[in-house]
């Protein structure tokens, strides 16, 4: 069984709506696409080359796999670091949540069949890669939903947006993890690493101590 990482930008509050630019994604009259370019700086950047170190295929929205489409394929003569993430985007497998998988022209493109949560449970079952998320709030709330979260790696900026597609709403099954990794970059942005740990447990701080 492989494991499920959602990898996330989010804001203090919450906001994973176009991080990388401002004509990313304006659904509902969003107006700050672009908010994480500030902070780039050389820890950002290799902690994102890190999380691309391991094995990998991407699991993807149909909105975020058509920003992806359009712009990753163009940069397999950029810039190393770009050349680096390009390249393997370009290679991997790309599972996709889809109505119209006839459409998915980028290579290496699935889409996924029949039910979503199903689907995706039987890609975990297979031998491979782990599975990797970016973006693709839709879908990684549905994921939240089923519990089918094993990692989440999040970078949190140091803002906050206000309104905004947001990564975690009411909906997500309740679960506990574990941080197992944090550090942040000079510009204040926390990258962290949660583990998937069990169910969330209570108790109360008016229970009388031992011999109370």
């Amino acid at each position: 069984m492989r494991k499920l990482i959602v990898a996330a930008f989010i804001s203090l509050d919450g906001v994973m709506q176009a991080p990388g630019g401002p004509q990313e994604d304006t659904c509902g009259g969003f107006r700050y696409g672009g908010w994480i370019v500030p902070y780039a700086d050389p820890v950002s950047g290799q902690a994102i080359q890190a999380l691309f170190s391991q094995p990998f295929e991407l699991l993807l929205g149909r909105r975020t796999y058509d920003i992806f489409a359009a712009y990753w394929p163009q940069y397999s003569q950029a810039d190393a670091d770009h050349r680096t993430i390009a390249d393997l985007f370009n290679s991997v497998p790309k599972h996709v949540a889809t109505h119209h998988p006839e459409t998915l022209a980028w290579h290496n493109s699935h889409g996924l069949q029949g039910n979503l949560t199903e689907s995706i449970r039987a890609l975990k079952q297979e031998q491979g890669a782990q599975l990797l998320t970016q973006g693709s709030g839709d879908l990684v709330r549905q994921l939240l939903v089923a519990g089918l979260v094993d990692e989440l790696r999040l970078m949190i900026f140091p803002i906050l947006l206000g309104k905004g597609k947001r990564l975690f709403d009411h909906s997500a099954q309740a679960a506990a993890f574990t941080l197992v990794e944090s550090s942040s970059t000079p510009g204040g942005v926390l990258l962290t690493r949660y583990v998937y740990c069990g169910e969330v447990r209570t108790g109360t701080f008016d229970e009388p101590g031992p011999g109370g």
